[in-house]
């Protein structure tokens, strides 16, 4: 991962384009090579040494960072997310900080420049624990960010999560963290009618243990008002990165059906995926 890192950083740097034009022979060859790399990795995902290399997209607070850790726990690979990167980077002292903060409590994206330093610095202390593979979250965001990235590297797979825009509000409205140990949660409970005449959509609250009940806090960026902005900028953006990944046959589209307990099941079973003796409760 470190050829990766270094690649992107220079690629970046130079300002690098890749075409969008592809022959219907190259978006051919995509579509197989993706369509043989799920079914290949859902017997054995390690079986030719280099695991998987997946991309998550989705909006935020859909859910991406829940359901790409549960795969990088199973399919043994780093989940790398840059949503905590910028958050680490936020707790950091100095100028920098700052800076971000403006940009993030005013729900907009965060530069291209900023997020391809941070992650390129993330894979390059990969590189050196001798991590192979990976799960992105959160990236790209961009057609620049997809053009670099596919520029140095053949992404098998991207999983484009999709919700309901009244769930996702309720999703990150609901949202809190244990100002303690720094764990996730939500305290939102989302009931609603299908859409269509379609089944009721149920999403349980994911409610903390009691030791972190009065600990919980929210994040600042987490008000209407700024999720409202952070949709709409991210839904201006995601048509092009959805296309790019579309036309090479590497996108799979998944409707989150529901909570974890009935969605992770389901996108497994998209993914030609089994939950080795299905160890960890759907509901954790």
């Amino acid at each position: 991962m470190a050829a990766i890192s270094r690649a992107i950083r220079a690629c970046a740097a130079a300002g690098s384009r890749r075409s969008m034009a592809s022959s219907a022979k190259e978006v051919a060859a995509a579509g197989a090579r993706a369509a043989a790399a799920v079914a290949r990795r859902g017997r054995e995902p390690e079986e030719d040494g280099r695991r998987v290399q997946w991309v998550f997209l989705g909006c935020p607070g859909v859910g991406k960072g829940t359901y790409a850790s549960r795969l990088s726990q199973m399919l043994r690979v780093p989940h790398i997310a840059t949503g905590d990167l910028v958050r680490d980077a936020l707790a950091s002292p100095g100028p920098f900080s700052k800076q971000l903060a403006e940009i993030v409590n005013n729900g907009k994206l965060v530069s291209d420049d900023i997020i391809i330093n941070l992650l390129s610095k993330r894979l390059e202390e990969g590189a050196e624990k001798g991590e192979l593979g990976f799960i992105l979250d959160g990236f790209p965001r961009t057609i620049r960010q997809a053009e670099i990235l596919e520029g140095v590297t053949d992404i098998d797979l991207v999983i484009n999560l999709k919700l309901r825009e009244e769930a996702l509000l309720a999703k990150c409205l609901g949202r809190r963290m244990c100002s303690q140990c720094g764990g996730n949660f939500n305290v939102a409970s989302i009931d609603m009618e299908g859409e269509n005449g379609g089944p009721r959509m149920y999403m349980p609250p994911l409610l903390p243990p009691p030791q972190c009940e009065s600990k919980l806090i929210t994040r600042p960026d987490d008000t209407e008002k700024v999720v409202k902005e952070r949709l709409r900028v991210y839904h201006d953006l995601s048509e092009p990165v959805e296309d790019f990944y579309r036309a090479r046959g590497k996108l799979l589209e998944f409707n989150l059906p529901g909570g974890i307990p009935e969605s992770w099941p389901k996108l497994l079973q998209a993914l030609n995926l089994e939950d080795p003796g299905n160890e960890r409760s759907a509901t954790a």
